[in-house]
């Protein structure tokens, strides 16, 4: 994970719905899970989000966005590394139930860093 002393930059690869949602939260946090979704997985490296949204979101959704947020580091190291097929692809696996407290610590605004349509 890249971070600086205080905080850990991670990417979220979302579709318009989710962004809205995002958006509604003045860009501060996640919406909550789906029941059938019991993981909040951001990723580690933009290149990553950027194929998730580009490969899987357009085709299914019409539009994939990257976000990009901070998060407090210490906080952030209680999630384990998870690697989900290529080197590039890691993510962080939050249990869904941890998604409030998870948004309580993101430091700074969500944002919008690449859109593919």
């Amino acid at each position: 994970m890249r971070h600086d002393s205080a905080t850990t930059l991670l990417y979220r690869p979302v579709n318009q719905q989710e962004l809205d949602l995002i958006a509604a939260s003045n860009w501060l946090a996640f919406p909550p899970r789906l029941p059938e979704q019991p993981i909040f997985y951001p990723v580690l490296n933009h290149e990553y989000a950027a194929q998730v949204a580009r490969d899987w979101n357009v085709p299914y959704y019409g539009v994939g966005y990257v976000l990009r947020f901070a998060v407090d580091a210490d906080y952030a190291a209680q999630f384990p590394v998870q690697n989900v097929g290529d080197q590039h692809h890691e993510e962080l696996w939050v249990p869904a139930e941890e998604l409030v407290e998870f948004n309580h610590h993101i430091v700074g605004q969500i944002e919008v860093v690449a859109v593919f349509q």
